[in-house]
């Protein structure tokens, strides 16, 4: 009966999510309910929503299938990675899901798109190949390395360097192969001192648009308000990577102060399509940091409600 109880729960959940005419922020938290919930069910919803026209939606279903960590995904994004026809965005963040799943089945398939034209693709299998090399040779290590408080599935460990200096110096040097560099933001994201977060926010002028995403993420994770005009000079940036712009308004919706949401208000007119819907996520999302909701995943709270 329980399983049964829970089973239509998800499917509840999941008509949200696949409905197209509900507004994106309802969506996207059905998603990430979705997430908590976890199983094949779940997985099958998500994965059912690649063909929808929403770039930042189809961003976020893979990364949510990457954080489940479930084995069953690794079918529907590795579909996703081959897809040319999906946004480079939506095929980095399959490939980056590969990683997090860390099945050594998928490391063929990971080496092959290591070398895709679409160089944000291109990096992500770069990196996906070493972290699950890593983890592999090297997890018994984990214990020894900076511990992750946001919980979350990273595409790199910490590194075992723990100056801000030094790690700051081993970000910013782009002679270095990504992956250390990745593991110096990561153990600076743990850190969580104003001196990490303004060293992590230098790293928002690095050339390579995959990095500076991944930079604007792990701000976003922190919610320190010392890094909001770094944020918001990439949002406003016309001639940033949108994936990088949209990075830019989530991170600023999760610090969720004032001038976060008059600058995210500003750029929700934006033509471009995913800078424009992140923005509106974000703004949903600091209305949520602002409030007394007790969870941002309340699929399941409203379907109560509702009842």
């Amino acid at each position: 009966m329980t399983s049964d109880i829970d089973s239509r729960k998800i499917s509840e959940v999941g008509e949200i999510l696949t409905d197209k005419c509900k507004p994106l922020k309802d969506r996207f938290r059905a998603l990430f309910t979705l997430r908590n919930l976890g199983g094949k069910e779940a997985l099958d919803l998500i994965s059912s929503c690649f063909d929808d026209e929403s770039a930042l939606l189809k961003h976020e279903l893979a990364y949510c299938m990457g954080q489940m960590q479930d084995e069953y995904a690794i079918p529907s994004l590795v579909k996703v990675l081959e897809d040319t026809s999906q946004e480079p965005m939506v095929r980095h963040e399959a490939g980056e899901a590969l990683g997090a799943i860390g099945h050594p089945e998928v490391a063929d398939t990971l080496l092959k798109y290591s070398q895709d034209p679409v160089i944000e693709v291109a990096e992500t299998c770069q990196l996906a190949l070493q972290r699950i090399k890593w983890m592999k040779e090297s997890q018994k290590d984990i214990e020894t390395l900076s511990i992750n408080p946001y919980k979350s599935v990273d595409p790199a460990p910490p590194a075992r360097e723990s100056d801000v200096f030094s790690l700051q110096q081993i970000l910013l040097d782009e002679s270095l192969p990504l992956f250390q560099r990745y593991r110096a933001m990561f153990t600076l994201r743990n850190n969580r001192s104003e001196k990490a977060v303004l060293a992590l926010a230098e790293g928002l002028k690095c050339k390579s648009a995959l990095f500076r995403h991944e930079i604007a993420y792990v701000l976003g994770q922190i919610q320190s308000s010392v890094c909001i005009e770094q944020l918001s000079s990439n949002l406003c940036d016309k001639n940033e990577s949108p994936m990088v712009r949209h990075e830019c308004a989530e991170a600023l919706g999760a610090i969720a102060t004032e001038k976060c949401t008059q600058i995210l208000q500003q750029y929700a007119k934006d033509n471009e399509r995913v800078v424009k819907e992140s923005c509106f996520v974000a703004l949903d999302m600091s209305e949520y940091e602002n409030s007394n909701q007790f969870q941002y995943a309340d699929g399941l709270a409203k379907i109560e409600n509702a009842a």
